[in-house]
């Protein structure tokens, strides 16, 4: 079994064996921070859901009020003025069949995708393609949707999409370890009030078991979920 190395031995040893609030956590992961690039952080959630049982998926999306840090390339797959309502909202590619032909081609520069409905019966040719990717539009976290531009406005503003996991683990980023302490702390907030909102009816006890915070590089930092439930829920 590898060994961590001394900066990571580092910096998990300076973190406090005990659960934190997000906002003790997030200085804290700054903190003690030592990788050279602008680290992705991210909130690992386990639920209190069993996955296989359809009525206890939980999936979502939240806007972040701070973004991610990059700004998505998207691509809208619609006809007529649908079209131009993509561009002016800053879709990146726009166009209808010759796009879904090009990506079976083996076209993949774009980081989301959005369609309208009237477009499903090409874009489900790509269900193969984009499916493994974490890409193919659905209308349960509206990218398959009428209303195309405000579906691109919100990825471009931040939209995260979150799915719990088989082993009944939510991932998903809130931010880059160079945003302002409370930019990250808000962005946090707002993952797990919309995790919390997707209870679904089916779960049954404590449904955040355990929230971590982490870095790309850095150690994985408890979060109290005593309080964090119950806030998320006003």
């Amino acid at each position: 079994m590898p060994m961590s190395g001394k900066k990571f031995a580092a910096a998990r040893k300076a973190v406090p064996v005990r659960p934190h609030s997000i906002e003790e956590a997030v200085p804290l992961m700054q903190q003690v921070k030592f990788a050279k690039f602008d680290e992705t952080v991210e909130l690992a959630m386990r639920l209190g859901v069993d996955p296989k049982h359809a009525d206890q998926m939980v999936r979502g999306t939240v806007v972040l009020p701070h973004g991610l840090g990059k700004s998505k390339r998207v691509l809208a797959i619609t006809s007529g003025e649908k079209q131009k309502e993509a561009q002016d909202a800053g879709a990146d590619h726009v166009g209808g069949e010759e796009l879904v032909e090009k990506i079976q081609g083996g076209w993949m520069d774009f980081d989301a995708v959005v369609a309208t409905p009237d477009m499903m019966r090409a874009v489900g040719r790509l269900g193969k393609v984009l499916g493994p990717r974490g890409l193919m539009p659905n209308p349960k976290t509206g990218t398959v949707t009428v209303e195309i531009a405000k579906a691109v406005r919100e990825i471009k503003a931040g939209k995260v999409e979150f799915r719990v996991d088989k082993t009944g683990i939510v991932h998903a980023p809130v931010g880059k370890v160079s945003f302002p302490a409370q930019s990250l702390i808000e962005n946090a907030h707002a993952l797990v009030d919309s995790v919390v909102r997707a209870k679904p009816s089916a779960a049954k006890g404590r449904f955040l078991r355990s929230v971590t915070m982490s870095s790309t590089m850095g150690p994985g930092i408890s979060i109290d979920t005593t309080t964090l439930e119950a806030a998320a829920k006003r």
